[in-house]
């Protein structure tokens, strides 16, 4: 089983167990996070659409930060003496993804027995 979620303008594919850098999340570590997700796939059913996924949550543990790779850029304006270098350097939160919910897609107990009696 594997979700596809939605964080910091981008998307991820996550499965229960792997780590993913996301966008600075503000949380400290070992604190829990919860994200939306976009669509799950759980062997040939595939949940997808806003409806659908109402109620599913991906689950994680923040278990650290990261840093991405630094980036320079310079900028030149001809004949006027302009020139100006500058850098940036992308912070990540580094999460464990604990759990994938996909919220009652899975018949509950009492409908498999009211549908094995019929």
């Amino acid at each position: 089983m594997y979700a596809v979620i939605a964080t910091g303008g981008k998307q991820e594919r996550v499965e229960v167990g792997s780590r993913v850098e996301v966008e600075l999340l503000g949380a400290a570590v070992d604190e829990e996070v919860s994200f939306s997700p976009v669509l799950i796939v759980d062997g040939g059913t595939v949940v997808a659409g806003r409806g659908a996924l109402l109620a599913a949550r991906v689950a994680g543990k923040v278990v650290g930060s990261a840093k991405g790779p630094k980036i320079t850029g310079f900028t030149y304006q001809p004949k006027a003496r302009g020139r100006r270098r500058f850098g940036h350097r992308q912070h990540y939160s580094v999460v464990e993804i604990t759990a994938i919910d996909a919220a009652g897609k899975a018949p509950s107990a009492s409908r498999a027995a009211k549908s094995q009696e019929a």
